[in-house]
């Protein structure tokens, strides 16, 4: 017993064999816990939510990799109806169209100034000696079927553009049909006049974001009138494209300077004109300028003279305005250089309180846009030009911003256009051309500085409503 006593007094107080029993205790205890099942399973058949935590390490040495960045969100306060995709199609369709060599503007050869400055032109540096201050430098030598070039130019330089397609609501077809169409227009070989508009549609309907919803997400911006795209098939009827008629055509949005009434695709856009602010202070300086200009004629009227015939509208407004020189100042382009010297027509718009503005080759024109601009108060003669036009950019009360006169009564001699506008007090037509003033932003593409400016112009206006629209119908077929 003495020997045994001995023995557990030596093994108690040798600190050794404690160590040992608590290692035998710690490998008990762990093998006891690898045998108990969970309390319970996760639902694996449920998405499981990821939330991504930046680790920040003091170890400069650690090589553990770093936790995935998420995607970006679809919908933010910037971008709350999505975000837009282009695609990048190959240069046959946009770049190679476009004539290189003829920077400004020809009034004998409609594609040059399309080129220069992502299609706002060169600088209008004449209005330097007719403007104040710095106000020539909003203005430029703009082409009016550069339509296409400006859309292109701003979807890539904007805010809700995403890189990844699988990010996007709407797509964006950055295809010049209006230049591609239009260098065959008064030719008869309807081939060429279809040719790229089949080959685009081709390449756009092989890409897998196209076959999701037909193309309805899908839109473009088309330079010229809606009418230079819808082609009859009959055989006598070779003037235009039947780029619009084609089936494919049916779902996408088009942005186009003159639409068909009857077709809920087509959404009419203003014409581009010579003015680009490139801030919202540019802005807000020319619609001060316009006004207080201090206009001295009663109405102006600024048209080509090219042979008109008797009855033609243009012709009995152009001798009207010249035998009522004390009130009308009358300017004919095919006699002044008005493409390249914008002074002849903006003096003539900035000095009138009216600007007639009669059918032209079409129903609306480039010259409406340039007299509202000017501030000066719009007379039309047929409510095609405005009626079912523009509803996103001009006011909804036709009334409220212009002036129209029946343009039979005119051409019947039952009216003198000088007598009706001589019945509006100087208290109606400044409340017309506050309205018109008001409408400026509306109307114009501007330029901004990197991407950054501080209004809503045309561009932003009808993109927002595509996004919107496109938007409304993937979230109603969702629901579906």
């Amino acid at each position: 017993m003495t020997t045994l006593n001995s023995i557990k007094i030596h093994i108690i107080s040798h600190h050794r064999f404690w160590l040992f029993v608590a290692f035998l205790w710690a490998q008990a205890i762990i093998i006891s816990i690898a045998r108990t099942p969970p309390l319970c399973f996760p639902d694996r058949s449920s998405p499981v939510s990821v939330r991504y935590v930046p680790i920040h390490s003091s170890n400069a040495t650690s090589t553990a990799p770093a936790a995935p960045e998420p995607p970006p969100p679809q919908y933010t306060d910037d971008c709350p109806s999505g975000r837009v995709y282009a695609y990048d199609l190959p240069s046959s369709f946009n770049r190679d169209l476009v004539l290189p060599g003829c920077t400004d503007l020809d009034p004998w050869n409609w594609e040059c100034g399309i080129v220069s400055n992502h299609g706002y032109g060169l600088a209008a540096s004449e209005l330097r000696r007719t403007l104040p201050g710095d106000l020539h430098k909003s203005w430029y030598h703009t082409n009016e079927f550069t339509l296409e070039l400006l859309f292109h130019h701003r979807v890539l330089k904007h805010k809700c553009r995403t890189l990844d397609p699988e990010l996007a609501t709407a797509f964006y077809i950055p295809f010049y049909a209006g230049l591609a169409v239009g260098k065959h227009l008064w030719g008869n070989d309807t081939s060429a006049k279809d040719r790229h508009c089949e080959m685009m549609l081709r390449w756009v309907k092989s890409q897998n974001y196209w076959k999701v919803m037909n193309g309805s997400d899908h839109f473009m911006a088309i330079g010229r009138i809606t009418w230079d795209f819808r082609r009859l098939t009959d055989p006598g009827k070779s003037w235009g494209s039947s780029f619009l008629n084609m089936p494919s055509m049916q779902k996408v949005i088009r942005f186009i300077i003159e639409k068909y009434p009857g077709d809920e695709m087509d959404f009419s856009v203003p014409y581009p004109t010579g003015f680009h602010p490139k801030t919202k202070h540019s802005l807000t300086e020319w619609q001060s300028f316009v006004r207080d200009y201090k206009r001295t004629a009663l109405f102006s009227f600024i048209g080509t003279d090219r042979n008109w015939g008797g009855d033609d509208l243009r012709r009995l407004l152009m001798e009207h305005c010249r035998r009522e020189s004390g009130s009308c100042r009358a300017v004919d382009c095919g006699v002044s250089d008005c493409a390249r010297n914008y002074s002849v027509t903006l003096v003539a718009l900035l000095e009138s309180e009216f600007c007639l503005q009669p059918k032209r080759d079409s129903f609306t024109s480039r010259a409406v846009f340039e007299c509202l601009v000017a501030g000066s108060v719009p007379v039309f003669f047929s409510k095609a030009a405005y009626e079912e036009q523009y509803e996103w950019f001009l006011p909804g009360e036709q009334e409220s911003y212009s002036i129209f006169i029946e343009q039979e009564e005119v051409r019947k001699g039952k009216v003198a256009v000088k007598e009706v506008l001589k019945r509006y007090s100087k208290e109606e037509i400044q409340r017309k051309r506050e309205k018109v003033i008001e409408t400026i932003p509306k109307i114009i593409y501007s330029k901004p500085n990197a991407g950054i400016k501080s209004f809503k112009d045309a561009f932003d206006i009808a993109l927002d409503g595509a996004m919107e629209r496109i938007k409304e119908e993937k979230e109603w077929v969702d629901f579906l």
